[in-house]
């Protein structure tokens, strides 16, 4: 199978897809499906998995033995940790088979990060920054710049667009202490300024 034009496939990785925009790297032992589309300068590292029905924005990390399954659809700039895992049944039998109607799908808006292990309840969204901690299990949609962590995951914080926790400057204004940048917090939503 020939690779798409200006994607890089390492000699033990496999990309079925014709959808994987320039740039984009698959190393070894990961397998991008048929049907995927992945977009550019991405990067799928050893052992992940890209089934068919995923849609990858652009400059999206996939760590190693990351597992999207059909019904997954990400943002731009989105960093998905090692170990990370989407579901996209939320009642799985064996002896049921099912369609792609039948699953439900997740999506994780631009900017945001899954730590390492994080386990993701398919019909979830994850807003755009949102942080999840190592070991989350997200269950329920994740707010804007939310930090979450735990199981089920929890809102602990919020985060800037440069990863760093937000300090509380008044009741309804946060400001990042590294880069400085203020948003404008209305309970769970969170906006910058």
């Amino acid at each position: 199978m020939a690779e798409p034009e200006g994607v890089r496939v390492h000699p033990l990785g496999l990309c079925e897809s014709d959808q994987v925009g320039a740039g984009t790297r698959v190393w070894a032992w990961a397998h991008v499906l048929p049907g995927a589309v992945v977009g550019v300068d991405c990067n799928i590292c050893d052992h992940a998995f890209v089934e068919g029905g995923v849609r990858l924005g652009d400059r999206v990390t996939v760590k190693n033995a990351v597992l999207l399954f059909d019904g997954v659809t990400t943002g731009d700039d989105v960093f998905l940790g090692p170990n990370v895992v989407f579901t996209n049944d939320l009642r799985p039998r064996a002896h049921i088979k099912k369609g792609p109607e039948a699953l439900s799908g997740t999506r994780v808006e631009s900017g945001a990060t899954l730590g390492a292990g994080t386990t993701v309840v398919c019909g979830t969204t994850i807003g755009a920054y949102a942080f999840a901690a190592a070991g989350s299990v997200i269950t329920r949609d994740v707010p804007a710049h939310a930090f979450v962590a735990g199981n089920p995951a929890a809102v602990r914080g919020w985060v800037c667009e440069c990863a760093e926790r937000l300090d509380a400057e008044g009741e309804d204004t946060l400001v990042c202490p590294a880069c400085g940048k203020r948003y404008r917090r209305d309970g769970d939503v969170v906006e910058a300024k």
